[in-house]
């Protein structure tokens, strides 16, 4: 077993002969019992890559099998630490919120700041007042902050909680602490919607109740808001930000997290970064509002269109058309012509297109991920002369986003040989990439399985990634993010024709240093 002079990583430990023995042993154990029968396990795991188990699977309405999305509260959580001094305050239970801040742990590689009431088996029985006027005390004395952001879990909504009647309760209670903190509250049930429904739900709750009614509104012509969405690539905030401020100094991002899991080595800060209460409690008064994500904000788009009476636009600058389209958003919005810098920029990522493209085209991709991700990813896709084969969206909205999608595949001269998978998970995946193969998948760290059962090559880009590190402090956005989307693709497919010519005399036949 492990000594303690010579750790040994799980890796290397489960390959050691004590360990090997367990494993044998086990094995031997479930043989015997009859569970396991090798043959009928080979023969069963063969029919499952056929075309007869993929219309079975595909038919499949009962249960899914590995969705690649998360649940709404981790949504909540990525909008609250959005916000300067924001502590996210989950109603439920402690195993939860532990999931959800080793969830953004594990893909950030930094500290996730959040609490929860812990309700236990008696909340689940009597209501979870009493543990919500205690935890807001509670979290508001050791923490300290200026705002607190409350979401829910399965608990609480199956129990019927009522967030509104809570927070009121707790407050009366609370003998004048909490009178100076704003809390601020979405339902977030777990057992409908995914992550982005939870964010897009949290972040219209904190805009309609730390903002004033619309009489109150005082217009500030110059200012634009921009919400960035569910975005895990800190580097596209920073990207955004930055094209921002070449066009105006009044373009506020509304929800930005990207300081908060990038904090620097030495003391920790629980808060770090983030959009000041000041410029959130005064988002209503801007001249418009700019969505990153239109399928991460619908509910938040109602609030700004028909309650604040604002111009709302949505824009996903991923790839060549989409940053094309925010950018001239940005100069019609602003009245100012497009920086030379930015051009600039623009002209080179042409330039490294056109380098890479004779590697990119006829490639087929088979593509996973949260909807406006993929719209954005597929748009540049196609641009490259790609092949989206295979684009699976799990939880893609009702309305909408199919038909988008559509519009874009449709660029395509392969359109035909396109096909959208709506509402489908990873097991459906792997029948469609048995039956009709793919030359590369495109998508988060539980894509790794299918690439060691259909033997695709995976192309790390999405959300989560936990087994690459750093992934996150680059950007997919703007001019420069597409052109790191167009490394890391390229980079691969050449790595892909490495390994495809790599046996001398047989395979060998093209240039190791490709011209």
């Amino acid at each position: 077993m492990q000594d303690v002079e010579n750790i040994v990583n799980g890796q290397k430990l489960f390959l050691q002969p004590e360990y090997q023995e367990v494993l044998k042993r086990k094995k031997e154990f479930e043989g015997n019992a009859g569970s396991v029968d090798p043959k009928k396990l080979e023969e069963i795991s063969e029919w499952t890559k056929s075309w007869e188990y993929r219309e079975k699977n595909l038919a499949r309405e009962a249960i899914t099998i590995n969705p690649a999305k998360a649940c709404q509260p981790l949504g909540a959580i990525m909008a609250a630490l959005g916000f300067e001094k924001t502590m996210p305050y989950v109603h439920g239970s402690h195993g939860c919120v532990a999931y959800f801040r080793g969830y953004f742990t594990r893909h950030f590689k930094e500290p996730t700041p959040c609490v929860s009431d812990s309700m236990s088996e008696s909340a689940a029985v009597f209501g979870g007042l009493a543990n919500m006027k205690d935890g807001l005390r509670n979290c508001n004395a050791m923490y300290k902050p200026e705002h607190i952001a409350v979401s829910t879990t399965c608990m609480a909504e199956v129990i019927g909680d009522d967030l509104n009647a809570f927070v009121i309760g707790a407050k009366e209670d609370a003998e004048g602490e909490l009178d100076n903190t704003p809390i601020t509250y979405a339902h977030t049930p777990s057992f409908v919607g995914s992550h982005i429904t939870g964010y897009d739900n949290m972040m219209k709750a904190m805009l309609e109740q730390l903002n004033p009614s619309k009489e109150e509104k005082v217009l500030d012509e110059e200012r634009i808001n921009i919400i960035p969405g569910f975005e895990p690539y800190l580097g596209s905030l920073g990207e955004i930000k930055e094209i921002s401020k070449m066009f105006s100094d009044k373009i506020i991002m509304i929800g930005d997290h990207e300081e908060q899991w990038n904090t620097g080595a030495g003391e920790y800060k629980l808060y770090a970064g983030g959009t000041s209460m000041e410029e959130a409690k005064t988002a209503i008064n801007a001249k418009a509002t700019i969505s990153l994500q239109k399928y991460s904000t619908i509910q938040t788009a109602k609030t700004i269109k028909n309650k604040w009476k604002q111009g709302y636009e949505t824009c996903n600058p991923i790839g060549l058309a989409g940053t094309d389209a925010f950018v001239m958003k940005l100069s019609e919005l602003t009245g100012k012509e497009v920086p030379a810098e930015l051009a600039k920029q623009r002209a080179q990522l042409v330039d490294a297109m056109q380098d890479s493209y004779p590697y990119m085209h006829g490639k087929k991709f088979a593509l996973y991920g949260d909807p406006d991700f993929l719209l954005g990813l597929v748009s540049f896709i196609v641009e490259m002369g790609g092949i989206p084969s295979h684009v699976l969206c799990h939880n893609a909205p009702k309305k909408g986003w199919e038909d988008d999608m559509q519009a874009i595949i449709s660029k395509s001269p392969w359109a035909e040989e396109c096909q959208i998978w709506v509402g489908k998970d990873l097991w459906h995946l792997r029948s469609l990439l048995f039956t009709e193969p793919v030359d590369f998948l495109i998508g988060n760290v539980y894509g790794k399985e299918l690439y060691r059962d259909t033997g695709t090559p995976l192309i790390r880009i999405g959300f989560p990634i936990f087994d690459r590190h750093h992934l996150h402090r680059y950007s997919i956005s703007g001019y420069k993010g597409a052109l790191n989307l167009l490394t890391w693709i390229t980079n691969a497919i050449l790595d892909q024709l490495d390994e495809d010519t790599k046996e001398i005399g047989k395979t060998d036949y093209f240039f190791d240093c490709v011209r």
